[in-house]
């Protein structure tokens, strides 16, 4: 599993964890990442339990466990936090955040009395004595319950599946190199999970009043500088769901590629 430090500076650390190549191909590839404040650790959409040992050995080589105070969830699903249990089971004292919608669903993964509904309008994750993080409401992009999470001191962007692409195995850049050859593999996923242009034009808004140099997603390359507002315009442009309802199902481009290597 890949690990690079993405933001250290004024005490806030934000390093990243992904393209694991002993990942089984039956499993979709997930990122995961911990931002640090000072001494305390926050882990946003941990990950599976099928990667779990994969995660935690690359999260111990950057943080003691006992300092990571809190998870974030950003929506409900398994690749997202199926995890739960496994992280309780080594630090049972984090405050786990979920969208209130899923605080009952996301609990049968494991640790019910660690997890603190976050209402729809979003709120502040306290870590380490700060109080800026912010939980940016993404509700309908891809969940019903869903959030992006905003840090104004790394101006970095944790979109989690907004922005997201399903990369070919042998894909190993972290950074999108090239926006338009990266369209190929994305768009097939965001018009088919994102099912409201209302919903996804609401947040295109709300996020482009945000001073971001990077955007980082859930699945696949990570975007930076301009390359941040390239898929801004992109998605704002974009029309996903029941816009294009009865268009055909199409694979996604790693998808293809992978059959025509079999």
């Amino acid at each position: 599993m890949i690990s690079e430090e993405l933001f250290n500076d004024r005490g806030r650390r934000w390093v990243y964890f992904g393209r694991d190549a002993a990942k089984p191909d039956t499993l979709i590839d997930t990122n995961e990442y911990l931002v640090v404040n000072k001494d305390a650790g926050l882990l946003l959409d941990p990950g599976g339990m099928e990667i779990f040992p994969a995660v935690v050995s690359a999260v111990t080589r950057e943080i003691a466990l006992e300092r990571i105070e809190a998870i974030f969830a950003s929506h409900q699903d398994p690749d997202i936090v199926s995890s739960l249990s496994l992280w309780l089971s080594l630090n049972d004292r984090l405050t786990v955040y979920v969208p209130w919608v899923w605080s009952l669903f996301i609990p049968h993964f494991g640790g019910a009395r660690a997890v603190t509904p976050v209402p729809d309008e979003g709120m502040a994750i306290p870590l380490g004595g700060s109080n800026d993080l912010q939980l940016i409401p993404a509700h309908y992009m891809h969940s019903s319950g869903n959030f992006s999470l905003y840090d104004p001191v790394a101006k970095i962007l944790f979109s989690g599946d907004i922005g997201a692409a399903l990369l070919p195995k042998d894909h190993t850049d972290i950074f999108v190199s090239s926006f338009d050859r990266h369209i190929q593999y994305m768009e097939a996923f965001h018009k088919r999970w994102l099912p409201s242009n209302r919903a996804k034009d609401d947040w295109v808004e709300r996020v482009s009043k945000l001073d971001i140099q990077m955007m980082v997603p859930q699945h696949g390359a990570l975007f930076k500088g301009e390359d941040v507002g390239r898929f801004l315009q992109w998605l704002k442009d974009l029309k996903v769901g029941s816009a294009v309802a009865n268009e055909p199902a199409e694979e996604p481009a790693a998808a293809k590629g992978e059959k025509k290597k079999k």
